[in-house]
């Protein structure tokens, strides 16, 4: 089924990735204007792969023509005042290692009750000002002989007006059975009778206010009964997981690196309360420890391992209850690659494979101007063909996908590929690295997104350089940019692309900072290591060296979280006002399944008297300690957790 997928949103003026899926890079394809705005004048051109703007607002159809048929799609443009900002992945510093943030002045000290200064505070998302989107979520249930969808709208934080004020608007999907003028709409409400469903049929929904929301999508199959999927959700496993990334050839310290030396440390991790692991890349590549330069898509590299080996691994994580993120790597080949040393060469069956900066001299397109990459051309269907069927590969052996420059590939290709994966398990996780986040990305694409403005916010107040309360910015800010509530987030303060936390912000901030991926909302992550206080970022662990005060602060944190549910991904937020003597302090609440919590953070050197605006019981849920204090209410090193 060559289908270009679910139906778009865009405002005039932006440009779509037109393609065929699961294309035959033989077949003949063609796309057409089937239907547009009567004043429209947007044509297409002849080439398989097509870059559609729309020119006015309204609703356009596209056509295919493929070799097993013609397929339509919709494509909704709003008018171009509604374009939501776009951030700029290339001017973030994405991907550049060891990038930490200057050391500011150190906290400011004060009194009087404090709590989050909101977005604006020049902490948020690059690329965002203030003022954001609308999000929704969409809900169905079964009412007789129609099914129902509700759509939930809301205005982001920044805004005064309620979300019941927004407008929604509903569309079926072109591959479906269902028509959108099946769909009876009132207001926030779309009814349609089960037999107009057919078998399997999507519908989504989209808020409008100034700009327009993320969408949001049902799916409904009708068998023996009526079964609906939200299909934007991430999956059940992924929503409270702690996740490890293994740099697979330092991860063993001393020891070779091989998969049976790292799966003989799955034990510990299991006994840490790691429950996925996400590793770095394990296929051929020109031989830098990192393994993204990739030289071959479908085989595991020597050094490693064998392709058995590889599977056995993934087999004893999952013996020891772990699963297994691959990390994807999508955007570019190694320059050592075959095919683009043939296309260097000059053959011409490979030379439209790249993306050339300045083909005369053989200078392939990059980012960053990194000198052992290539990027791949994506209007090319052989590069297309390749790389669906190297996610066709290793997609059955390990449980998610963690993909690497997720900004620097088309959207339409991550359509394709979560179609692909969750048609096959639906419980398939994928995690996006794109900094700054997009929130787009959750429209039938990714699970879960790394959440760099936390990981920034989270630096900066480690050294100094902004408040504690730069937090709730952080976490308001997914919103304010379009990130619908169901959508997960990657908490982290180290990776193997940045210095270690404790060596740019301090060993005392490094426990608070511990504190704040496993109490807020969302998936925390270790980097090899980091629970020891390992203080080299590509260098081999030095497992002898332990700081075990730190592992056991790790390993109460991760039984914390596991034991309460209001820590969760359905946990509710909300900062708490309080009283301390500088600005390294934050409170905030957590609550869900009827318990109420109350966190406390302290990123400054010293232990803190803190007054809460809250009823809260004095027994910290991490150590069992009380932490009453006699001037104040409680006393905080690093991080406490109170009942409320």
């Amino acid at each position: 089924m060559h289908h270009p997928g679910p139906p778009r949103f865009e405002a005039v003026g932006s440009t779509i990735d037109l393609a065929p899926r699961d294309p035959n890079p033989a077949g003949s394809y063609r796309w057409h204007i089937a239907n547009a705005p009567e004043t429209s004048t947007v044509t297409l051109g002849d080439d398989a792969v097509e870059q559609f703007t729309p020119d006015k607002p309204g609703t356009y159809t596209v056509a295919l023509d493929a070799p097993d048929g013609t397929h339509h799609l919709t494509i909704r443009a709003f008018p171009a005042s509604y374009a939501p900002p776009e951030p700029d992945p290339t001017q973030s510093g994405s991907g550049i290692s060891g990038s930490g943030f200057q050391s500011g002045s150190g906290f400011q000290s004060g009194s009087g009750f404090r709590s989050g200064s909101g977005i604006g505070s020049g902490t948020t998302a690059a690329g965002y000002d203030s003022g954001g989107r609308p999000r929704v979520q969409l809900f169905a249930r079964v009412d007789g002989d129609e099914v129902v969808f509700t759509a939930e709208a809301e205005t982001p934080p920044s805004s005064d007006a309620p979300g019941e004020h927004l407008d929604v608007e509903f569309h079926a999907d072109d591959r479906d059975a269902l028509d959108t003028d099946d769909l009876i709409v009132d207001g926030h409400e779309a009814r349609v009778s089960v037999d107009a469903l057919g078998e399997y049929s999507r519908v989504h929904a989209v808020a409008l206010g100034e700009t327009f929301s993320v969408a949001d999508t049902i799916g409904v199959s009708v068998d023996d009964g009526v079964e609906i999927e939200r299909l934007n959700e991430p999956p059940e496993w992924g929503k409270d997981v702690t996740l490890y990334e293994v740099y697979v050839r330092t991860f063993t310290g001393g020891e070779a690196a091989t998969f049976e030396a790292i799966g003989d440390r799955l034990e510990y991790l299991a006994e840490m309360g790691v429950d996925c692991v996400w590793l770095s890349p394990v296929l051929q590549n020109d031989d830098f420890d990192h393994g993204y330069n990739i030289t071959d898509f479908f085989s595991i590299a020597d050094d490693l391992g064998t392709r058995e080996e590889f599977e056995a691994f993934v087999d004893r994580a999952h013996d020891h209850g772990i699963n297994v993120l691959f990390d994807l790597v999508l955007n570019h080949s190694a320059r050592e690659h075959e095919y683009f040393k043939r296309a260097e060469d000059g053959d011409p069956a490979y030379r439209d494979w790249y993306e050339w900066t300045d083909e005369e001299n053989d200078v392939p397109g990059t980012y960053f101007d990194w000198p052992y990459i290539a990027n791949f051309n994506y209007d090319n269907l052989e590069v297309r063909r390749h790389l669906l069927d190297a996610v066709d590969e290793w997609a059955p052996i390990v449980d998610g996908f963690r993909c690497d420059m997720a900004w620097a590939v088309p959207t339409s290709f991550w359509k394709e590929v979560r179609d692909r994966v969750k048609s096959h398990d639906s419980e398939f996780l994928l995690l996006d690295e794109t900094i700054p986040y997009i929130a787009d990305f959750h429209e039938l694409c990714f699970d879960v997104h790394f959440d760099t403005t936390l990981y920034h916010n989270l630096r900066q107040i480690g050294n100094g350089a902004a408040d504690a309360e730069t937090i709730h910015d952080a976490i308001d800010n997914r919103a304010e940019t379009g990130f619908p509530d169901h959508a997960g987030f990657l908490l982290y303060i180290e990776n193997h692309d940045e210095t270690r936390y404790a060596e740019d912000c301090g060993r005392e901030q490094a426990f608070a900072a511990a504190g704040a991926i496993f109490t807020l909302p969302g998936v925390p992550l270790l980097y090899a290591g980091q629970e020891i206080g390992e203080e080299t970022r590509r260098e081999k662990v030095e497992w002898a060296a332990a700081d075990e005060e730190l592992r056991d602060h790790y390993r109460t944190l991760i039984e914390t979280r596991e034991d309460h549910p209001a820590l969760g991904y359905h946990g509710s937020y909300d900062p708490v006002d309080f009283e301390a003597s500088h600005g390294g302090v934050v409170a905030y609440a957590r609550e869900a399944e009827g318990e109420r919590v109350v966190v406390v953070l302290n990123f400054g050197p010293d232990t803190e008297s803190v007054a809460l605006d809250a009823d809260v019981e004095t027994t910290d849920l991490v150590t069992g300690e009380d932490v009453n204090a006699p001037d104040a209410d409680i006393e905080v090193d690093d991080v406490v957790v109170l009942r409320a």
